[in-house]
């Protein structure tokens, strides 16, 4: 009894040694190893790297972080060289200035490209990061080389955003004008006011503009009307659309690994046009 009782014991010892050494889990949006600063256009910039290959930036949604792509990160970083980053006043980005724009983000990633010396990339951004996307490839086109937008939007009203969802942040815009106006306050403020006011000027002139392989997508219960997400594709001349069935406006989230499959055979794959049709294979 007592030997059993010794090697009960060494075996325990052995499995909390083996649990001590094993590695912390990575909280992607707050990684020290993998988190870098950038101070451009009046900004400091977070982001993250991981992996190598072909350079992938990831943008995310509007209130959000790096830590909304906790799914995606670990699966593209076995194929690519992936860049997360927090957008102008969000997470760990500090942006002193009042107010905030889609082309000023978009300006903001294209100078984080030059400083990682890099000519072009893979580009998917979700939401309000799907916007900034969109405006990257307007303004930058030589950065953009494919390009996946999910739930973005091109009209700041209830055509562009479903009714609820509008009116939902013009209540919340108010509550946050009645509070003291300490300097979290003017943030969440023009966050929401982004939304609210943004984008302003992107018409579908300028879509058509973007050339590079695009694929745009949504749920079918998404914050964003599915013929919105139709009519930004049909501007976009070489775009595919995907709206996905039983989801809203979180996809990379509650269908995850139908995102990842799906936006890895999108970026994986030649663009190919036969006889007037877009298809991946």
């Amino acid at each position: 009894m007592i030997f059993r009782n010794i090697a009960l014991i060494l075996i325990l010892g052995c499995c909390a040694c083996r649990q001590s050494q094993d590695p912390a889990p990575v909280v992607y949006g707050d990684n020290a190893a993998a988190g870098h600063y950038l101070n451009i256009r009046g900004i400091r910039l977070y982001y993250e790297t991981y992996g190598e290959g072909e350079p992938l930036l990831l943008l995310h949604i509007n209130g959000g972080s790096i830590r909304n792509f906790s799914n995606q990160i670990p699966w593209f970083a076995t194929k690519y060289h992936v860049i997360a980053v927090d957008t102008r006043a969000h997470g760990k980005s500090v942006d002193p200035g009042d107010s905030l724009t889609f082309e000023q983000m978009a300006d903001d990633f294209n100078a984080l490209l030059d400083s990682l010396h890099l000519d072009s990339c893979n580009v998917v951004g979700w939401s309000d990061g799907g916007i900034s996307a969109l405006q990257l490839a307007i303004r930058h086109p030589e950065k953009v080389r494919k390009l996946v937008v999910s739930g973005p939007n091109i009209y700041p009203d209830t055509t562009g955003l479903v009714p609820f969802i509008y009116h939902y942040l013009e209540r919340l815009d108010d509550t946050l004008k009645q509070k003291p106006q300490t300097q979290e306050v003017k943030n969440q403020r023009k966050i929401v006011e982004l939304d609210l006011k943004e984008p302003h000027d992107m018409t579908l002139d300028q879509l058509q503009g973007i050339h590079c392989p695009t694929l745009v997508m949504g749920g079918d219960h998404d914050g964003i009307p599915s013929y919105h997400l139709w009519l930004i594709s049909q501007h976009i001349p070489q775009s595919y659309l995907w709206i996905v069935p039983n989801s809203g406006h979180s996809v990379a989230i509650y269908k995850k690994d139908q995102f990842n499959a799906v936006v890895g055979d999108f970026l994986a794959q030649p663009y190919r046009r036969i006889e007037g049709l877009d298809v991946l294979h």
